[in-house]
């Protein structure tokens, strides 16, 4: 099997489980990608057979762990107009931390509009406001901390439904396509909290490539991402005909990271991906300038124990796992903290996140 065939086996199926049975046809497994990439329907049959494929190939081809992180990277937000591999700093480029007054006025208008509504998706004073998360591993790690946390916070509409959807193991290119297995999982969590459809409204998504160092160095991996993250909105409003406004995060800090799941500098570069779609709709690119209003919700990353200057915010080894990639209790405290103080303290947000 080709490598590059191997790379894109790996991207689609990251960290998958099968069951142990007899040795898969990678000519086979191959054949099916080539299908889905083509939009044609596959099966869940096959896209478990896909997972097999790239778990076996990965028992083959285990690469060694990633040499140890000793670089040092400037976050994006303190970055200015520096430059690193060609990107400027600031969340919305130009070294600009807060988005163009044109993108804060379509913001603020957005959130004019969040409001109750029941379960056709009506104006009702008896309604809710579902705020839902999106993603991967990480995302729900973190988002399912902080939702357990604004249960009992006072400051917060009762209105507010906050709806835990990321899933482990779901990367970018699962949310990508609007046939796989993500979406029934998202219909079972919604109907658990009893929250319907036409009542999502505000999204946080975090999502990432799972062993981007097979889809190419910077800024090639996160050109991928960006491609699927898109991909993705545009299922989310397909799915969710009310959705108003889509927070964008990136990984938190990757250097303490001992396998190829998503080290450094991946998890620093996953915020240009970000960066990117957003400056697309502001440019107003037809395929993205459709889509709800896109934002920058908390930015995550930290330069390990180098303390942020806006907040002092460091990621020690024991804010991540085993594993050096998923956050630790601690490490989701931390990204909690950060999803309160940004949707008690936006201006996007404040309107219909607090309460009256």
């Amino acid at each position: 099997m080709k490598a590059s065939h191997l790379a894109l086996v790996i991207a689609i199926c990251a960290h998958s489980v099968f069951a142990q049975e007899a040795p898969v046809d990678m000519q086979k497994a191959r054949e099916i990608f080539e299908r889905a990439k083509r939009g044609e329907a596959v099966t869940p049959e096959e896209r478990a057979y896909v997972d097999r494929a790239q778990r076996e190939m990965r028992n083959r081809n285990q690469p060694p762990p990633p040499e140890p992180w000793t670089q040092h990277l400037t976050p994006l937000t303190e970055l200015g107009t520096g430059q690193y591999k060609g990107e400027d700093g600031g969340l919305y480029g130009g070294g600009k931390n807060e988005p163009p007054a044109s993108q804060l006025a379509a913001a603020m208008k957005a959130s004019e509009q969040v409001t109750p509504l029941d379960a056709e998706g009506k104006l009702s004073a008896d309604g809710k406001i579902g705020l839902m998360s999106a993603g991967m591993s990480n995302t729900t790690q973190e988002f399912s901390t902080w939702r357990d946390r604004m249960k009992s916070d006072r400051e917060i509409s009762p209105k507010v439904a906050i709806v835990d959807c990321a899933q482990g193991a779901r990367t970018s290119i699962r949310w990508a396509d609007a046939s796989s297995d993500v979406w029934p999982e998202v219909d079972k969590r919604l109907k658990a909290a009893g929250v319907s459809e036409k009542q999502i409204q505000v999204i946080w998504l975090k999502l990432a490539e799972g062993g981007p160092r097979y889809l190419g160095e910077f800024p090639k991996h996160a050109q991928v991402l960006k491609d699927n993250t898109a991909k993705a909105l545009t299922n989310l409003h397909a799915k969710f005909p009310n959705l108003k406004l889509v927070y964008l995060s990136s990984r938190i800090y990757a250097g303490y990271a001992n396998t190829h799941l998503n080290p450094e500098p991946y998890a620093y570069e996953s915020a240009f991906s970000m960066r990117w779609l957003i400056q697309d709709q502001i440019a107003g690119k037809a395929e993205i300038k459709s889509l709800p209003v896109l934002l920058w919700g908390p930015y995550l990353w930290a330069d390990g124990d180098t303390p942020r200057k806006a907040d002092g915010l460091v990621y020690k080894p024991e804010d991540l796992g085993q594993d050096g990639t998923h956050p630790s209790r601690t490490g989701q405290v931390k990204v909690a903290d950060l999803l309160t103080t940004f949707f008690k303290g936006d201006a996007t947000t404040k309107s219909w996140f607090l309460a009256k």
